[in-house]
């Protein structure tokens, strides 16, 4: 517990308005997408590094936790304050500082929300490519927190690979600059990438440098539809493996497709056992091209037909299909389990074909859905948490699900992090080794635990 002297400290570090203990505040800080609820006991919202460093020198003198978080829209659990303590809100760092044309850069603070980053830097001419479902409201301090994905990631990548360098308030309070603006630097350990997918453990970002590239002049689009789960999966690979990486690939399987049918109007066949929606960019000219190549690599694989955008509201049409499958689903139950496993592009079929056999020997339907041009499957176990019995089986699916990725040579997380839900299978994928090494850089860091304990690499089941 916070004493009240020391709650009376951090009231002073801030104004009036930048720090709060009411009960219906601390109540909104308290969660994120996963449900999982701990209330903090304070809520600060800084507005620049010195007061975040200040509020940590604190910490570490007193003993009390801290949680940094952002929009609150993650997956796991990471910025649910397990141990109660302050949470900093980062909502009120949201300048863009600077967007730098000769070096294709941009310096940010931590709470731009994505968004309005990519409308930022395409009016320019430029293009921040990663793209979060959750683009709308996810800041990039939550996104390089998180290591974020996305449709694009086939294709350009994830948030670790856009990030050049960052201010960073340590644990104890130092406030430290790492990275660089140079494409090039190699100068001591990379502790730009090891802070990217942290999860707020091992410091709190207040300024980031992202890398821009030139803006695609132009996005070609197309829907392709398939009698079975196989020919898509197939198809996936062969895009690849003749040579193409379209900008996004994405999946949806019969009963993705069934739950969006059952939301909308899609005007989706009933025969359709899979859909593909992919797209291309570039000029005009290779756009073209490669969506040729890719409609052709589509019929050699049994494609039923293939539907064509041809302008920018027919490609948002197509795109509301692949929207529209996460709040389609809580028709089939009230409650999923959401996971983002990723296996090698090659095992699609294997790991399509395995949760076939997963749903029907577990008795509980699954959705499956997400990036295959990554191999990213967003896998959703539905259940109803008030059946006792069939809650039951769905975590036990869970179980064998993350199994089978390992199986298959893949990771039970793809883009969402670890945080508190997927805890307990942390050592399942990195051995007892690499636990026992998290540990340690954790506590180089944090000698005192102080920065979002219960999370990565001292996490327990919640």
């Amino acid at each position: 517990m916070i004493s009240p002297e020391i709650k009376k400290r951090l009231f002073s570090l801030f104004p009036e308005d930048s720090a709060t203990d009411s009960p219906e505040d601390l109540l909104c800080y308290g969660f994120d997408a996963t449900g999982i609820e701990s209330k903090p006991e304070m809520v600060l919202f800084p507005t620049n590094a010195e007061q975040i460093s200040e509020v940590l020198r604190l910490a570490n003198e007193q003993g009390f936790p801290v949680t940094a978080r952002g929009a609150g829209s993650g997956f796991v659990g990471a910025s649910v304050p397990v141990n109660h303590g302050v949470v900093i809100s980062m909502t009120r760092m949201n300048s863009i500082l600077s967007i730098d044309p000769e070096n294709l850069t941009a310096d940010v603070e931590p709470g731009v929300v994505t968004a309005d980053l990519q409308k930022a830097v395409e009016e320019r001419g430029f293009f921040y490519p990663p793209d979060p479902a959750s683009l709308k409201i996810s800041t990039i301090g939550g996104n390089v927190a998180m290591g974020a994905g996305g449709p694009r990631a086939v294709k350009y990548g994830v948030t670790r690979d856009y990030v050049l360098g960052m201010e960073v308030v340590l644990p104890t309070g130092e406030i430290v600059n790492i990275g660089a603006k140079t494409v090039k630097s190699v100068v001591g350990f990379d502790l730009t990438r090891l802070m990217i997918g942290s999860e707020g453990t091992l410091g709190v970002f207040t300024r980031l440098r992202l890398k821009l590239l030139p803006k695609p002049e132009t996005v070609r689009t197309t829907l392709a539809l398939f009698n079975t789960v196989d020919d898509s999966a197939r198809t996936v690979s062969a895009i690849i493996r003749s040579g193409i990486i379209p900008r996004t690939l994405e999946f949806l399987d019969r009963s993705a497709i069934n739950a969006v049918t059952d939301y909308m109007d899609a005007g989706l066949p009933t025969n359709a056992e899979a859909i593909l929606l992919i797209e291309t960019d570039g000029s005009e000219d290779i756009a073209e091209k490669e969506l040729a190549r890719i409609r052709d690599v589509c019929a050699d694989h049994k494609v039923i037909e293939t539907r064509v955008a041809e302008n920018e509201e027919e490609r948002e049409k197509l795109w509301t299909v692949r929207r529209s499958v996460s709040p389609s689903l809580l028709r089939i139950r009230p409650n999923k389990i959401n996971e983002d496993v990723t296996v090698p592009r090659s095992k699609i079929p294997e790991l399509m074909k395995r949760l076939s056999e997963l749903s029907e020997r577990s008795g509980v339907p699954i959705v499956n859905f997400g990036h295959a041009g990554d191999g990213n499957i967003h896998v959703n176990i539905m259940t109803d948490k008030r059946d006792e019995e069939e809650y039951t089986r769905a975590k036990g699916a869970r179980d064998e699900l993350f199994a089978i990725c390992l199986e298959l040579e893949g990771t039970i997380s793809g883009e969402h992090g670890i945080g508190l839900k997927k805890a307990p299978y942390l050592e399942s994928e990195i051995g007892p080794v690499g636990v026992a090494l998290n540990r340690r850089i954790k506590a180089a860091f944090d000698p005192n635990n102080i920065l979002n304990p219960g999370k990565v690499a001292n996490c327990h089941e919640v």
